[in-house]
């Protein structure tokens, strides 16, 4: 057992807080729009936070740790076109602020107003066998972290029963996620999710903190000096020989990110919780700066790992997580464990308590999310467009529980039959590729492009499924039938590409079919204003979001009539902290180009870097938690207080969109 009573104490206090906050929620929930999107009252810091966390997930943190231990700081360099591209799809209020204008709970009810019921239908029911598939492995390598990092045995003995500590652990982490998302729905998430998510990213800063007091400077560069030859930990310029994690890698992740703007529909209850469009756009502008600690984590605990596991002055550490690694014997697992069994050697007690609440809720967190997400919209999606005969809000949120926790119980299945035999972040690539594939072309073109047809959307979101589909049967063929490649030599060159390049190739094919379908097939106009609720179809309780549009003057930066001196503010710092990172990079280039840097040389750069992360990081911890509060005291009087509509559950009515 490696924590100590103080270490339990810090997660069961923090485990019973949680609680009590979603107990307290649960009374605001009053109606089918409250259960699925918080009755539409969030504030800008609350969503920020809350669905950080939601996305981050133990899993995330694992999969970043397991991929960072490898690739080291050049993903990073990288990263930093990456910023101007998210800060372009942030501030332009891409894609998130046309989708919260149509007032969709969900992605296919989009689909439907924009498309067919069919399509819908369909797009529902895909998302959702997609979405199973990719979530069905996090509760395992969740509970492989815990049974690892806490030191648990493998089985343990209950009323005379041998039970696995593993399957034990996956119900467990299930079942606590089900009862916050039974309790308060989006409400109940939304809540408990920024609870988490502050406390995480104070865990986080301290964790940094107490590391940067264990390693030098010196110590990091001679351990990063051991990577092999071209693939660098320091140098971005010298990573050729990197496999997996490498700059293609980030490439297709940079067009990804453009691409699948809300595609992915994991966390989609925050995509429709905000009180109007401009709230929406701004917790996205605000996701730049609420990133920043978990970034720096992600990187830097990684970093100092691979310097346990190669410097002479922790042999004794790095002896010991070999010796436990020895044990797993299974590479895949192996390289998800070694970066928290390295944790386990350096984190004193109090601190390992409180690392494991963190990875606990980041757990919790992005369980009821994901449960919540994909029982609700095959309820919304599937089943609804299919009744003849309305339900009332009782029926309808039984009904959408029932659906969660048929979820929950085929993960739990999942996780104990099937064996992950790619990276963490390979498989989400290749999985959610099934629906984001060719999701986005149909989101994009929906919501941007009059000329796109209903069946240019069911060729994109098809031949993007089938392409993301291939990737993940071809390889299990060939691992199952290895001779099969040497007869299909196509079969086994395509078996050799990794998920990410899957992803990109179901990207581009859904592209071009929807173009040309929509071209060269039927000629129709879709009234875009009808779909966006403008002119004479705009919705009173979203008229501050239709003054939002952007003005002479403050046009050029994506800021408009509704701005206050705060949000320009924000808006203004985020375009600095973007291009200060942006310029470093284009300097840096044209330094490595023309006169090569050193490794000493990107060393001194990346611990700069680091330790303006860990000042940033402090001011926002401060900064979105204070926010954070004001916004959930907001949204508790607006849901005390407001009448509901129960029509408001999802369904499309034709004849009452002009309402």
């Amino acid at each position: 057992m490696n924590l100590t009573g103080l270490d339990w104490g810090i997660v069961a206090v923090v485990v019973a807080f949680i609680f009590a906050s979603v107990y307290t929620s649960r009374t605001f929930m009053r109606s089918v729009a409250d259960y699925l999107s918080a009755g539409r009252t969030a504030g800008r810091y609350l969503i920020s936070v809350s669905q950080s966390i939601a996305a981050l997930g133990a899993i995330t943190v694992i999969a970043n740790f397991e991929m960072n231990y490898q690739a080291g700081f050049p993903m990073t360099w990288w990263g930093f076109t990456m910023g101007v591209v998210i800060l372009f799809i942030t501030v332009s209020g891409w894609v998130v602020y046309r989708f919260r204008e149509t007032r969709a709970m969900t992605m296919a009810q989009f689909f439907e107003m924009r498309y067919s019921k069919n399509f819908r239908i369909f797009s529902g029911a895909l998302g959702v066998a997609a979405g199973i598939i990719n979530f069905g492995i996090f509760p395992a390598v969740e509970a492989r972290f815990f049974i690892y990092f806490c030191g648990l045995p493998d089985t343990f003995s209950l009323f005379g029963l041998h039970l696995s500590t593993f399957a034990c652990t996956v119900f467990l982490l299930l079942a606590i996620s089900l009862y916050f998302v039974f309790a308060g729905g989006q409400v109940a998430i939304i809540i408990s999710d920024f609870i988490q998510g502050a406390f995480v990213n104070i865990t986080f800063v301290l964790i940094i903190l107490y590391f940067f007091s264990l390693f030098s400077f010196d110590q990091i560069f001679a351990g990063l000096q051991n990577a092999p030859a071209d693939a660098s930990l320091l140098n971005p310029y010298k990573t050729s020989q990197a496999k997996d994690f490498n700059f293609w890698y980030f490439l297709i992740g940079v067009f990804g990110a453009i691409y699948s703007v809300l595609s992915w529909q994991g966390t989609q209850g925050f995509n429709s919780s905000a009180r109007n469009a401009h709230e929406a756009k701004m917790a996205g502008v605000l996701s730049n700066w609420r990133g920043i600690p978990q970034v720096i984590f992600l990187l830097f605990i990684p970093v100092a790992a691979y310097t346990v596991m190669h410097h002479p002055d922790f042999f004794a550490q790095a002896a010991h997580v070999h010796n436990v690694l020895g044990t797993v014997k299974d590479s895949v697992i192996e390289s998800q464990l070694t970066v928290p069994l390295v944790l386990t050697q350096l984190l004193p007690k109090g601190l390992m308590g409180a690392f494991v609440a963190v990875m606990l809720m980041a757990s919790i967190s992005t369980l009821e999310s994901y449960m919540h997400s994909w029982g609700s919209i095959f309820v919304q999606d599937v089943v609804m467009p299919l009744r003849r005969t309305p339900l009332t809000p009782r029926q309808h949120i039984n009904i959408l529980r029932l659906s969660i926790a048929c979820v929950a119980l085929f993960v739990f299945a999942f996780s104990n039959i099937f064996r992950q035999t790619q990276y963490i972040l390979l498989f989400f690539a290749v999985t959610g590729a099934i629906y984001a594939g060719g999701s986005g072309t149909v989101i994009i073109g929906g919501l941007y492009w009059k000329r796109g047809t209903t069946a240019a959307a069911w060729a994109a979101m098809i031949t993007g499924s089938a392409v993301a589909v291939s990737g993940t049967v071809i390889p299990s063929i060939l691992k199952a039938f290895p001779s099969t490649g040497e007869r299909i030599p196509l079969l086994a060159t395509l078996g050799a590409i990794n998920g990410q390049v899957f992803w990109f190739l179901a990207m581009a094919s859904a592209i071009l079919i929807y173009i040309l379908v929509s071209l060269f097939g039927p000629k129709r106009e879709y009234d875009m204003d009808r779909l966006l609720h403008r002119g004479p179809y705009l919705v009173k309780e979203d008229a501050i979001a239709a003054a939002a549009e952007p003005v002479r003057g403050w046009k050029m930066l994506g800021m408009g009539k509704l701005f206050t001196r705060g949000d320009k503010i924000i808006y203004i710092a985020t375009y600095v902290w973007t291009f200060i990172w942006f310029a470093a990079f284009v300097i840096g280039t044209i330094m490595a180009l023309t006169s090569p840097i050193s490794d000493r040389g990107w060393m001194r750069f990346w611990y700069l870097y680091l330790i303006v992360g860990v000042v940033i990081s402090s001011v926002v911890v401060v900064w979105f938690t204070a926010g954070g509060l004001r916004d959930m005291r907001r949204m508790f009087t607006e849901l005390h207080t407001r009448v509901r509509d129960h029509n408001d559950d999802g369904t499309v009515r034709h004849d009452a969109d002009a309402r």
